[in-house]
């Protein structure tokens, strides 16, 4: 009586929606079978998840009996932490020059140039260029596995507001002439630096480790085009060891000491879009001889706002936001076209599809309503995309022993909530499926942010704001998190 419970078509359909299976001894399959003798009736439903509770209970006691993996021995991270502390000052020095000389996208030259000649030194196998001014630093070791580690180099069109004595107060000249503010509002600096303290770590304990590092230094992931650019310059084809695992590291404004390695979905999705309106410019004083792109605009900018609360599942976490709006020049002349610069957030490619589909037909509804010609539609461009960021379970698990016995009780976040925040570090691994990691590690300084906390803040500042800034204590801690993800996989087995 009761195999036939679990063997029918409609219970194995209703525990479907669980997600997994599980082995269920015979003997647990008896006593769940007594209790639902003659249910099929409308008690089925919650008796059904009833019985998935009870199953998913036992199974996960059966995993729980499962050898947790260990963390790498107190000698090796001693010497990760002496190690480090021996190069804190070099690397401090590296990070205030960087975040003094912030390149945006695609124009990190200098960087570039910086972690090449770093890496040469120290005995990479170096290659620079890729996807424009990537740079890739190879150090075999022995047999064993190969680990890839990322740093995004370039910065953000932000003024700088910290008054901190290596602030970046030169604009950036571009190749058209023209200049914008810069500034490193989102931590690459530091992550660059946290690369360069690998691999000088990893170096001093060659005789440590075995298998195959590969540290790389990508262009552009504001811009959400860097990982792209550089897989379509062959970054694949070039006779690189393919990854067994990769790992990122990112600033958060989190405490300083504080580190989440928490597994599945850590990011959103995200697309940049611009989108022209095409008008009829003319003079101020006869707007009813153009069709003014300023409105349609402004139409645009308030429609588009409907997207999320009323066309996107409540439940479904979205955003969309429209970070500039290109239009014009002087005051008594109307412009003939206006672009708006719009950036998405998502985690299921059907919400995706919906942002998109109705951010076309709120354009035209605007353009056909004022009396724009066919011929003269909107348009639509796409520029840079990912998609979610998905922690691999396992590679978490085998590496957040090691970093608790690093960074100490209670301070690695394995439980760290998802965040409409992107990344496109996942994107250079995609196609060839390796597991990944990406951490965040906190880089405000404690006291600030419990401060922050006892006003009702979240945060004491947030990523491409004027004010954000990178705790100096934090600069080793990086360096650290980086070498000991890499001896959890590289460590020689005693």
């Amino acid at each position: 009586m009761g195999a036939s419970f679990f063997d029918d078509p409609r219970t194995r359909e209703e525990l479907a929606p669980m997600g997994r299976s599980y082995h269920v001894d015979s003997d647990f399959l008896a006593r769940i079978t007594m209790n639902v003798r003659n249910a099929r009736s409308a008690l089925l439903l919650p008796l059904t998840l009833a019985v998935s509770l009870a199953i998913a209970t036992h199974a996960n006691a059966q995993e729980k009996t499962e050898p947790a993996p260990a963390a790498i021995p107190a000698a090796l991270i001693a010497k990760v932490n002496s190690s480090v502390d021996a190069d804190t000052a070099r690397l401090t020095a590296i990070f205030k020059d960087l975040h003094q000389h912030p390149e945006i996208a695609f124009t990190e030259t200098r960087t570039a140039a910086i972690v090449a000649k770093d890496l040469k030194s120290l005995g990479y196998t170096v290659t620079e260029g890729i996807g424009k001014t990537g740079v890739v630093g190879v150090l075999k070791n022995g047999p064993g596995p190969t680990v890839w580690f990322r740093a995004d180099m370039d910065s953000n069109s932000v003024r700088e507001a910290t008054g901190l004595a290596w602030a970046a107060t030169q604009p950036q000249r571009l190749a058209d002439g023209t200049e914008i503010d810069v500034m490193h509002a989102c931590g690459h600096d530091a992550h660059v630096t946290w690369l360069l303290g690998l691999a000088k770590a990893m170096v001093d304990m060659k005789a440590d480790w075995s298998g195959t590092l590969v540290v790389y230094a990508q262009p552009a992931e504001e811009v959400g085009l860097g990982a792209q650019a550089m897989v379509e310059d062959k970054l694949w084809e070039r006779g690189f060891p393919k990854p067994d695992y990769a790992f990122g590291l990112h600033t958060a404004p989190l405490p300083v000491g504080v580190v989440s390695s928490s597994p599945g979905v850590r990011m959103a999705g995200t697309d940049q879009l611009d989108i022209t309106f095409t008008g009829i410019g003319g003079h101020g004083s006869t707007p009813q001889m153009t069709i003014d792109p300023v409105v349609m605009a402004a139409q645009a900018v308030l429609s588009y706002q409907t997207i999320i609360s009323r066309n996107v599942d409540p439940q479904e976490p979205a955003v969309l936001s429209v970070g500039s709006i290109v239009v014009g020049r002087d005051n008594n002349v109307i412009p003939d076209n206006a672009v708006l610069k719009l950036n998405l957030r998502w985690f299921t490619p059907q919400v995706r599809e919906k942002m998109l589909t109705r951010i076309d037909e709120v354009n035209k509804g605007v353009a056909v309503a004022a009396g724009v010609a066919p011929d003269r539609m909107p348009t639509r461009l796409m520029k840079g995309n990912a998609g979610p960021l998905d922690n691999d379970k396992a590679l978490v698990a085998r590496i957040n022993p090691s970093l608790m016995a690093l960074m100490g009780e209670g301070k690695v976040l394995d439980q760290f909530p998802s965040v409409m925040g992107s990344e496109d570090f996942q994107e250079a691994f995609r196609s060839l499926e390796t597991p990944y990691a990406f951490l965040l590690v906190g880089v405000a300084p404690p006291e600030m942010f419990a401060k922050a906390k006892a006003a009702g803040r979240q945060f004491p500042f947030s990523n491409h704001n004027p004010d954000f800034f990178v705790d100096l204590a934090a600069i080793p801690i990086g360096a650290k998190v980086n070498t000991v993800n890499a001896l959890s996989i590289l460590a020689k087995q005693p």
